[in-house]
């Protein structure tokens, strides 16, 4: 009753419309924001999860959640990730803009509005069914932010959303493990060669011992070009990790 009580004396609203929610829910999410949400469609690349671009013909035989043989994008083709393989939630559509979608919305006001409370909205927005199973990880890993990033907004975004997603499948958390050790600049003009030499050297594992030969999920809010994801997943490798898996809350397409 406890939550009523403070949903009484500040009364909850959705974190995509700011809609007014019910004193009695514990949702962070109306159901028609949830409704909105669009999760990534099939097929998809089986390395980076981007969704293929297929003929109609083609796309019609495919069955959801089974992968084509050598479905691979044209990226991953020509020069396959560090990580095994990475999977994204919901998609974030670049030519949308962030406003008229929920979860860019959400991740732009949470991250630079320094809005922590929205972080359980973005918990909700990972939805009830992950793509991925708790018994393939030893590990569950954040892409961590640089410390002076992270005196600025007071959180990391990505560290929130691993230890929800530790909870979900039940697998243990390392928040310092990896760290950044370099601060880059902002990534958004900036092509795919251009990331990959942004990011490169700019993560290193500070604790070797504890990622050697373990099986690891790594975490991200976004996945764009995968530059950020595959560095980090080149410097645990290298560290000694078994494998690296990538999840993200979305894909940006």
């Amino acid at each position: 009753m406890l939550h009523c009580f403070l949903n009484f004396i500040y009364p909850p609203r959705c974190g995509g419309c700011n809609a007014r929610l019910s004193i009695d829910t514990d949702a962070r999410l109306c159901g028609a924001c949830l409704k909105l949400i669009e999760r990534v469609p099939e097929p998809i690349c089986e390395l980076c999860g981007t969704p293929l671009q297929v003929p109609s013909s083609i796309a019609a035989t495919i069955t959801p959640g089974v992968p084509r043989e050598s479905a691979r994008c044209p990226a991953c083709t020509d020069s396959p990730p560090y990580f095994s393989r990475a999977r994204a939630l919901t998609v974030y559509r670049r030519d949308l803009g962030e406003d008229n979608q929920v979860v860019p919305s959400i991740l732009r006001r949470h991250k630079y509005g320094r809005n922590l409370s929205l972080s359980r909205a973005l918990v909700e927005c990972l939805g009830s069914m992950l793509p991925i199973n708790g018994v393939d990880y030893d590990l569950v890993i954040p892409v961590p932010l640089h410390r002076r990033r992270l005196r600025w907004r007071g959180f990391n975004q990505a560290a929130l959303l691993a230890l929800a997603i530790a909870r979900k499948i039940g697998c243990k958390i390392d928040v310092t493990a990896l760290k950044r050790v370099r601060d880059t600049p902002p990534q958004t003009s900036q092509n795919r060669h251009e990331r990959r030499q942004n990011v490169r050297g700019a993560f290193i594992v500070t604790r070797p011992d504890r990622i050697a030969h373990r099986r690891l999920l790594l975490v991200d809010d976004v996945m764009t070009t995968g530059a950020t994801l595959d560095e980090c997943a080149r410097a645990l490798l290298a560290a000694g990790a078994r494998r690296v898996e990538v999840l993200t809350l979305a894909r940006a397409i």
